[in-house]
């Protein structure tokens, strides 16, 4: 279920997702798989998967079924760019700014 969707072109490039974004995101992430650290806690570039954050693969896919929800596109698990995608909380913020609303 994780990232097959067409990008908006009319969006801006990756990096450039407001902040507000982010860290709506950050919560969605402690909330999916019930993390005992506040949204705000979460470091942009610091790792999400394994150390870092230290999300596991069933953590993933929470994450990616309710971004899914919440942002209306399908994600997909076959996407070979899921490592780059849920590399950080930066990377999954602006896949989500270019993706949404495609």
């Amino acid at each position: 279920m994780l990232g097959n969707a067409t990008p908006n072109p009319a969006l801006p490039l990756p990096g450039e997702a407001p902040d507000r974004l982010m860290h709506e995101i950050a919560a969605l992430i402690v909330t999916a798989v019930n993390l005992d650290v506040a949204p705000s806690e979460i470091e942009p570039d610091a790792s999400l998967y394994g150390e870092g954050l230290g999300l596991d693969s069933i953590d993933i896919l929470e994450v990616a079924l309710e971004v899914s929800k919440r942002y209306g596109f399908q994600m997909r698990s076959d996407n070979d760019d899921n490592v780059r995608i849920f590399k950080s909380l930066r990377s999954l913020t602006d896949y989500v700014w270019r993706y949404k609303a495609a």
